[in-house]
This record gives C-alpha cells, structure tokens and sequence, in this order.
C-alpha cells in the first residue's frame, strides 16, 4: 500500500462476490454479513460467525446501496431486519478493531508514538507503517515520510490513536514488520474505504484522505 492507501495486489486467498456492485474481489477487501436468530443483519467483521454469509465491499457507497436497495433480503433469499445506520455502526466498529490491534502492537513492542520515536524509527529503517492523526497539523505531519515500501495510516483522529496508545490524544504514531502489522494494515484499509473514500456523500466533513 502507498501512502495514498492503495491496496496492495492480492495474487492468492479466496475471493467473494459484493452483493452490491457485482465485483468479484479477494476476502479482505469485503464485510461479511450473517443472519442473526432474530432476522437481522449482523456484520461479522473477524468472518467466524456461523451460518451463511453475504459480502459488501468495504465501502460505504456500496453498503448504503445494499441497505436502501434490499439487496440483503435477496442475497439471504427472506425479509431481513437492518441496523440503524448501518454504515455508521461499519464504521465504528471497524475504528474499534484498528485500535484495539494497534493497542495490542502497542503492548508486544511493535508501535510506538510520539514525534520523536517516530522519527528515530524511521531513520533506522525499524518502521514499516507510518501513521498520523487525520485531525492533525498538516505542517507538522509533513515533516515525517512514509517508510519506503511501507503503508501510511492517515484516517483515525487524534483521539482514535490517543485510545490506542493509553494517552488522551497522539499525532504521530509507527508500527514495525510483522506479527499483527498486516492484520493492522487490512483493517485501517477496510476502515478508509468505509470513512474516507465517499467523503463528499457526506457533507465534507473534513476527513483527510491519504
């Protein structure tokens, strides 16, 4: 992924078809949907609940599209029940999920915060994701660089990342190589194709995009 958040190319891994634009694409880059006991639409974000599934590619165009079209009750062949908003509860509970990893990166020595340590990471080549506050200043944010060949995080607040490090607000933030980094990178994906690609549909409301 580049620092503008394109996805890497997928040569393996299964892929799904997105009841909503009919694109064929791998697992990763879709939500799964499952039928709760009580007829609703449950997202299944980790793709482990039982029964059958449907996929919506994870962005919110499409997921609105699938709501308002009742594609749901199609691809699950009977009336469903819907969440209220359904693209806002996505999309906090995919915040939820690229926090709790990077606090668990946090806890096993792969991420670190603060403007300086950042940038003591990046020049000894120790980072392999950039990521800083959407909400932050673009002056200050300028002065640190993507890691070559690495992935740039640029959609979670300041608040979002202050979550994840146990602090009431943080800028700058790095994450290393391996162990939960690709499953951080997958989700903050997942999360900018659900908060930041459809930003004009939603009034401008000033997300940064990559």
């Amino acid at each position: 992924m580049t620092r503008g958040g394109q996805a890497k190319n997928h040569d393996d891994g299964p892929e799904r078809k997105c009841i909503a634009t009919g694109d064929v694409q791998p697992r990763d880059g879709l939500i799964r949907f499952v039928l709760g006991p009580d007829g609703r639409i449950v997202p299944d974000l980790a793709g482990k609940l039982p029964g059958r599934g449907v996929y919506v590619s994870a962005n919110r165009a499409a997921i609105d599209k699938a709501a308002a079209k009742g594609l749901f009750s199609r691809a699950m062949k009977q009336p469903v029940k819907l969440p209220d908003g359904l693209s806002d509860l996505i999309e906090q509970m995919l915040a939820k999920r690229v926090i709790d990893l990077i606090s668990l990166a946090r806890k096993s020595g792969q991420a670190i915060s603060g403007y300086e340590k950042v940038k003591s990471w990046l020049q000894m080549e120790e980072a392999s994701v950039l990521i800083q506050a959407e909400d932050g200043s673009g002056r200050g944010k300028s002065k640190l660089s993507t890691p070559y060949g690495g992935d740039y995080i640029g959609w979670l607040t300041a608040d979002e990342l202050g979550m994840a490090f146990g602090r009431q607000t943080v800028i700058h933030a790095a994450l290393g190589s391996g162990g939960l980094v690709p499953r951080i990178v997958e989700e903050a994906q997942r999360l900018k194709g659900v908060r930041v690609l459809n930003d004009a549909d939603r009034g401008g409301r000033g997300h940064r995009k990559g």
